[in-house]
């Protein structure tokens, strides 16, 4: 370890601030105004990479073509940006959060496949920029010229959006949105173009932001996904809306990920330790840190993080009808197996549809009753399995006994997690869970000697008994109609009516005696019991377990199915899992480019039934019995 390949490291991470701020700043002004967790933001930087790379490819060769190249394809983005405000965006803007992101979701799924299309499944590396190519010797070692330029233009930017923002008209109402949007309407600003400005604006610089990484990193499609979590984090770690804040965020994370890929392994008391390991997670962890100590940001305001109580939902009642709608799916199922000769992949898919029903429903537990977004539910998922698979693999123990053991340790996670968690409300809370799974993922991802790293455990089958498809098919539909059913049944306890009551009203809760933070405390430890549980059936139904069972994406799995069915419908996580996956099943089969299908019909089923199908028929129920009761029951 010497001081110059420090150096060298802590200048790489200078460079590396400057695009990731680009695509945070952007992400923070969007939230800021429009209050939309865009998830497709990160497929606005990835478009940006692309597009660059096309058109430096067509017009790069002289420094003018590459540097317009860069800024035309930035504003190529912006144009994207404001026909996805324009045309969804503004269709969405009051309906619940989890539902805005359930939209950009399937934009992300969209965006993935048109790029696929367009550009093909390859690696795209673009040119170097011309008059830029070459590197200056620092402390005895090379450093790339193109560098230096990431390094100004950072702050540059941050200087423009900071006179932008404070020194012109414009930028006073963005401010003045970001703290009371209906005063500004009520003054007589035209809000949707200021949305529509804010929006362009924002993808304008994650566009941006992509195309100035070209001559450092390959355009490829696994992206979007990666950038997002980053720019949560910096987001988050800088105070939401704070554009200063989103700066130092993201130097403090690139700086500390050059620092640990220069600490490389380092011995501690005989221990190897592999600092550039945490590379792949040191952003969660600063989020995770500032969320627990400072959940407001450290440029952000106070206020801006106070638990404010959700919208008072209608009653949930309990009614015949949930258990009737049950006892009749469970009969349908039960007779799967007996169409086996004439469907013989029936009885997998819904096998595999039970067991994303249980997921489903562990998560609805806590999203919709409880009112807690949560972006990590997988962590709990994935716990499960890994523990079912490693206790079967290293202690030799049975189907039976892990079956019990292994949801434990599940339910440890939630306990842990869950005590810092439920000090924040809102995306706060959101983005801490998030923190907290893509933690854990990183553990399970890395520990190749424990848990396989990212290969994943095999080799994990039920015993002698459970040894037939049907057998297992039979036992995993008693085990997941039994946990339903016990969910239900704590919904309508005095602990499920307190849980509701929290999420309803905080002040009024603790006003008659209810304490809301153990109440979600043990709500969150019930969902993840339940969950491991799901992961158990998962990991026997599979024969194996990978770290994608505990990836950001198996949790948007999970949300997409709860909000599909509907959040405060009890039947909406069950319609919800079934629907997403035999529309996943089928629409895999049909294309190539399947997920920018099913981004489509997600999109389709967001904007017609905003509370979810099985919500969309229970309002219609209630509607019509409103309608009886006014005529006196006369037809």
């Amino acid at each position: 370890m010497d001081a110059s390949g420090l150096i060298v490291q802590l200048l790489n991470g200078l460079a590396g601030t400057s695009s990731l701020f680009l695509v945070a700043a952007g992400l923070s002004l969007i939230f800021g105004v429009t209050r939309i967790i865009n998830f497709a933001h990160g497929s606005l930087y990835m478009l940006g990479i692309y597009i660059a790379y096309s058109l430096t490819s067509w017009l790069g060769g002289t420094v003018l073509g590459f540097w317009g190249s860069l800024l035309a394809a930035g504003l190529v983005v912006a144009i994207l940006g404001v026909l996805i405000e324009v045309f969804l965006l503004r269709r969405i803007y009051r309906a619940p959060e989890l539902f805005q992101l359930l939209a950009t979701f399937a934009l992300v799924l969209i965006a993935s496949d048109a790029a696929h299309w367009l550009w093909g499944p390859e690696d795209l590396l673009g040119m170097q920029a011309p008059g830029l190519e070459g590197a200056i010797p620092v402390l005895g070692r090379m450093f790339p010229t193109y560098n230096i330029f990431l390094i100004i233009i950072g702050p540059l930017v941050l200087l423009l959006l900071w006179w932008l923002l404070n020194r012109t008209r414009w930028g006073t109402f963005v401010r003045a949105a970001t703290q009371d949007k209906e005063m500004l309407g009520a003054l007589g600003v035209n809000q949707a173009w200021l949305f529509t400005g804010v929006f362009a604006l924002g993808s304008f610089l994650a566009g941006l932001g992509g195309a100035l990484e070209l001559p450092n990193e390959p355009a490829s499609l696994g992206l979007d996904m990666r950038i997002i979590g980053d720019a949560f984090a910096v987001v988050v770690v800088g105070g939401m809306g704070s554009i200063p804040g989103a700066f130092l965020a993201a130097l403090l994370i690139t700086e500390m990920k050059a620092l640990c890929i220069w600490l490389g392994t380092v011995q501690i008391f005989g221990l190897q330790v592999e600092f550039s390991q945490l590379t792949m997670v040191v952003e969660f962890l600063i989020m995770a840190l500032v969320l627990v100590f400072r959940p407001w940001g450290l440029l952000g305001k106070e206020q801006a993080a106070s638990r404010n109580s959700a919208p008072v939902e209608a009653p949930i009642r309990p009614a015949g009808r949930f258990l009737k709608v049950v006892a009749c799916l469970v009969l349908l199922l039960a007779g799967v197996p007996l169409l086996e000769d004439s469907f013989p992949y029936l009885m997998i898919l819904m096998q595999d549809a039970l067991i994303a029903v249980l997921f489903a429903t562990s998560l609805h537990f806590i999203a919709g009753p409880a009112g807690m977004h949560t972006f990590g539910h997988a962590a709990y998922f994935g716990l499960g399995a890994y523990a079912a698979a490693l206790l079967m693999q290293k202690t030799g123990l049975p189907l039976e006994a892990t079956l019990f053991i292994a949801p434990l340790f599940a339910a440890l996670g939630a306990l842990v997690y869950g005590w810092f968690c439920v000090r924040l409300s809102g995306i706060y809370l959101a983005m801490l869970t998030l923190a907290f799974a893509q933690i854990t993922w990183s553990v399970v991802f890395q520990w190749d000697s424990f848990t396989g790293g990212s290969n994943g455990l095999i080799g994990i089958w039920p015993p002698d008994w459970l040894s037939s498809p049907q057998s297992y098919y039979y036992f995993t539909l008693v085990i997941v109609a039994g946990s339903v059913l016990i969910l239900r049944r704590l919904l309508f306890s005095p602990f499920g009516y307190a849980m509701r009551a929290g999420r309803d009203s905080v002040l009024r809760s603790d006003a008659i005696g209810i304490n809301v933070k153990q109440t979600q405390w043990l709500a969150f430890v019930i969902a993840g019991l339940f969950a491991g549980l799901a992961g158990v059936l998962y990991v026997y139904s599979k024969g194996s377990v990978s770290p994608e069972e505990l990836h950001i994406s198996k949790s948007v799995d999970g949300l997409v199915m709860v909000l599909l069915g509907g959040v405060q419908s009890l039947l909406g996580p069950i319609v919800g899992a079934f629907l997403y996956t035999v529309l996943h099943d089928y629409v895999l089969g049909i294309t190539d480019y399947w997920k920018a299908l099913f981004g489509l019909v997600i999109l389709v089923l967001v904007l017609l039934f905003p509370q979810g199908i099985a919500g969309f028929f229970a309002q219609l129920g209630s509607r019509s019995q409103v309608r009886v009761s006014r005529d006196g029951g006369r037809p």
